[in-house]
């Protein structure tokens, strides 16, 4: 039995990850830790996990963490994970950081979208942890960077046309749709529901939003060629969930048919990547509070143009469920161990 630190318990991406440990058949939480909640029990802050997990929320000390748990799950705002991770390294836990700290490479690139990085030493030994395209990575990794929820829908959308040499890799657009919990459970004004609600807006507009250095980073890898990408990020009122329609050149004529084939092939026996028929196209409704990648491919006759759209669940495959699916694969045990739960509907 595995022993579980959840550190950053007190935040959407916090919870998510006890919810789904909760059901994991060979996983103890045995530490949470909130600095603003310490001392009262999780079940306190959220109720749903009321007589289930009633842990009491501790102060962040990695020492004593470190001397009671085995692998360290770090949900912690960007700039803060840093400061407590290479603790946790040194001591020898296994650690799935779900910031963005260490998930960019090049740590001047990571300065100019984020801050000075304070380990910069870590970030080679640090696998983007995105199972579909990094498996025997983190299988043998101590530290994970768990990639972001936008990355995760781009990533995934793009990588069969990419490995393929399909597209145009000069030619990539994104627009990308999310629900209000991926902007975290602080109190900001634009996310209060009179600022959010009937409404529908783009922010980050113009190459601003911080993922793109992630998304290029891996799209590059899978091009073998430097990529930069047109990504607009928007608001959309719902809780929970990520649309990302993504537009592209081919380098060649190419029919629907002939795309989903090669979706199909890419994503043969992958356990939670969907690739939908010709003619059917992702909802975010349908992967809700699950694991799933949903993706759809077609053509547009008109302009030549293939378009991909992919949903995920922000806070499940594009965060604590991904963060789970990596645990498993680090620890050897079943990639889809507590997490064969379906959607939830309506």
């Amino acid at each position: 039995m595995l022993k579980v630190a959840v550190v950053g318990a007190s935040g959407y991406t916090g919870v998510e990850l006890l919810r789904l440990l909760y059901n994991h058949p060979e996983v103890a939480v045995t530490c949470v830790t909130s600095e603003q909640s310490a001392g009262r029990p999780v079940s306190d802050v959220f109720p749903t996990l009321r007589g289930r997990i009633d842990l009491p929320l501790e102060n962040l000390e990695p020492v004593g963490i470190s001397e009671k748990v085995d692998v360290v799950f770090t949900a912690l705002p960007h700039k803060a994970a840093m400061e407590v991770v290479p603790t946790f390294v040194k001591m020898g836990k296994q650690v799935i950081d779900l910031s963005a700290d260490y998930r960019i490479h090049d740590p001047q690139v990571y300065g100019k979208w984020y801050d000075t990085h304070l380990n910069p030493d870590l970030l080679d030994q640090a696998v983007y942890g995105i199972p579909e395209i990094r498996r025997a990575e983190i299988r043998e990794a101590s530290l994970i960077a768990n990639p972001g929820c936008y990355p995760t829908s781009v990533i995934l959308g793009l990588a069969p046309l990419l490995k393929g040499k399909v597209i145009d890799p000069k030619s990539v657009i994104v627009d990308a749709k999310s629900g209000v919990s991926g902007a975290g459970r602080g109190a900001k004004v634009d996310n209060l529901y009179c600022e959010v609600n009937e409404g529908f807006k783009a922010y980050a507009v113009g190459g601003t939003h911080r993922h793109i250095p992630e998304i290029e980073q891996e799209l590059s890898l899978l091009a073998e060629t430097e990529m930069v990408i047109s990504f607009t990020p928007h608001l959309v009122p719902m809780d929970r969930g990520i649309l990302s329609t993504i537009y592209s050149a081919p380098n060649g004529k190419v029919t629907a048919a002939e795309l989903i084939t090669l979706y199909e092939a890419f994503y043969d026996g992958e356990p939670f990547v969907r690739v939908l028929p010709e003619g059917k196209l992702p909802s975010t409704t349908f992967v809700r509070g699950s694991n799933f990648c949903d993706i759809g491919v077609t053509v547009d006759e008109r302009t030549g143009r293939i378009v991909v759209i992919s949903a995920i669940d922000n806070l499940v495959k594009g965060a604590s469920g991904q963060a789970v699916q990596n645990m498993n694969l680090m620890c050897g045990l079943p990639e889809t161990l507590g997490l064969e739960i379906l959607p939830v509907f309506p």
